[in-house]
């Protein structure tokens, strides 16, 4: 399955807020009418929407998310949680958790148009796995700053999570530490996710 395309207003209105995909926010109806016919999903349902809320979320294909369920799944610790610190860790998504991009589609494009340093290099891919102490600047450009501005510019009350930190003016971000999992920007039942794909294989 490639990665998704499609109408992402329509992708919120069935899972509910995915920030990731967009900043447009369900309407209010449209999620009384979700909530109504809650008491009538299968376990499997339940199960498979929580993991397309996650895929969609982090733009990922099935494929890339059955990978990462894999890795967690070999790692110490819950599986759920390695798992979402795994997702909160790859450079597009800090992207977005600092604001420089206002989505992560957004940021994946700033990565694989080479607008992004890790450390002084380019990175130009968007999967690259952050570590604590990475600092992540932009390429000193006046295009590659103007398309950053303009995220930061859009989204000024967003609040940078504790573990990352932006520094606006120099257009640079770092990370402190790998992420707490009270943290993450989505509300997900990781469990659930873990749950559908040990029930496929």
């Amino acid at each position: 399955m490639s990665r998704y395309r499609g109408p992402r207003f329509k992708k919120i209105c069935r899972l509910g807020a995915l920030p990731g995909l967009t900043n447009k926010k369900p309407r209010a109806g449209s999620d009384l009418k979700n909530q109504s016919h809650s008491s009538k999903k299968s376990q499997y349902r339940i199960r498979l929407e929580e993991k397309q809320k996650l895929r969609f979320h982090y733009g990922l294909t099935e494929r890339q998310l059955l990978k990462y369920v894999r890795i967690a799944g070999k790692a110490k610790g819950s599986t759920g949680q390695v798992l979402l610190q795994l997702l909160e860790m790859r450079l597009d998504n800090i992207i977005f958790r600092l604001g420089i991009a206002s989505t992560i589609p957004q940021a994946r494009q700033l990565v694989n148009h080479r607008h992004i340093f890790v450390n002084g290099g380019i990175v130009d891919i968007p999967s690259y796995r952050c570590k604590p102490r990475d600092i992540i600047t932009a390429k000193d450009e006046q295009k590659s700053r103007a398309m950053i501005q303009n995220s930061l510019d859009s989204s000024p009350s967003e609040e940078v999570p504790k573990h990352l930190t932006l520094h606006p003016f120099q257009y640079k971000g770092l990370v402190n530490q790998i992420i707490d999992s009270k943290s993450v920007g989505l509300k997900i039942n990781e469990l659930l996710v873990v749950e559908y794909y040990s029930r496929q294989t």
